[in-house]
């Protein structure tokens, strides 16, 4: 009988758990739509960095003195013509508030006249170059910058801290690039390569962006592709949402592996119960930790 009733107990207590494991809520993720419904912040100086009308960006400064360090913001939406800097002005704003200046760039992308390459990469190269002139006018720091991006947003900015490793005889070659503190990669697609090779709309892209595949331009994707040596000298925050549907963890990590050493600033920072769109969210349960990625990336804590 004493056997029967812990039998018993035992298969209420397994029960119980399954029970309230199939009840544990499944988490909503950020839609675009989301992002969409969010109130519209207010505009930042619209500034031309370019002499082309997509070469602008948008700066943010903080109330007060300064200088302000810079955070460079750089939108996403799979290198394409149809999504703009726009949906990055509320992250823009959530920065500014909390004491950066920063500076949401856009550029030209594939249906642009210009666009894909070399012209994308050119563009965030001169953009993020501009904060030298930005730092003659308005109380911002050219020595205390960030880059941020956001999915295909992250690759430009993991490429463009990193492009001086680039050759001389690179289409995308920039002499004397501005020296980053560090990269906040928001589900970021350093590995273009493997990324083209995936089935959907955003990996389709990857082939436009480039001109053509890893097999026909083997040294566009060479140059085009974040430099492994970037963690070796500035801080790197991978920040990735473990229910991403678009860009796979495995970017992230392997990304984060393949730079990792004694005294390399970089790790991959994994949000369990996160999408895509999440991190680029101030209203989102994580935008605390992107808020300290920042921080990191400056060399704060």
């Amino acid at each position: 009988m004493k056997y029967i009733f812990f039998a018993l107990l035992l298969g209420l207590f397994f029960l119980g758990s399954f029970v309230g494991h199939a009840q544990s809520p499944v988490p909503k993720l950020v839609t675009w739509q989301d992002l969409m419904q969010l109130p519209t912040p207010a505009k930042g100086e619209k500034i031309a960095y370019g002499a082309d009308s997509l070469q602008f960006g948008e700066l943010r400064v903080p109330a007060g003195k300064g200088p302000f360090p810079v955070v460079v913001v750089i939108h996403g939406g799979c290198w394409l013509a149809q999504y703009n800097y726009q949906y990055m002005n509320h992250l823009s704003e959530a920065l500014a508030n909390a004491g950066y200046a920063t500076w949401n760039i856009e550029f030209r992308r594939v249906g642009n006249p210009g666009g894909g390459w070399p012209g994308t990469f050119q563009d965030v190269a001169q953009g993020v170059d501009y904060v030298r002139e930005l730092a003659k006018k308005y109380p911002v720091s050219a020595k205390e910058v960030v880059v941020m991006g956001h999915s295909a947003g992250g690759h430009l900015a993991l490429w463009v801290a990193g492009r001086k490793d680039l050759p001389r005889s690179s289409e995308v070659y920039t002499r004397s690039p501005l020296k980053v503190r560090g990269v906040v990669s928001l589900a970021g697609i350093p590995d273009l390569a493997t990324y083209s090779a995936a089935k959907g709309s955003c990996n389709s892209a990857v082939e436009k962006l480039m001109g053509g595949l890893p097999t026909t331009v083997p040294q566009r994707y060479q140059q085009g592709s974040p430099s492994p040596k970037l963690a070796r000298k500035a801080t790197v925050r991978m920040v990735q949402g473990a229910l991403d549907p678009i860009v796979p963890v495995s970017q992230a990590n392997n990304f984060t592996e393949k730079s990792s050493a004694r005294g390399h600033g970089i790790k991959t920072v994994l949000l369990p119960q996160s999408g895509h769109f999440d991190l680029v969210s101030p209203a989102s349960p994580v935008w605390p930790t992107v808020a300290q990625a920042v921080k990191e990336a400056l060399g704060k804590k």
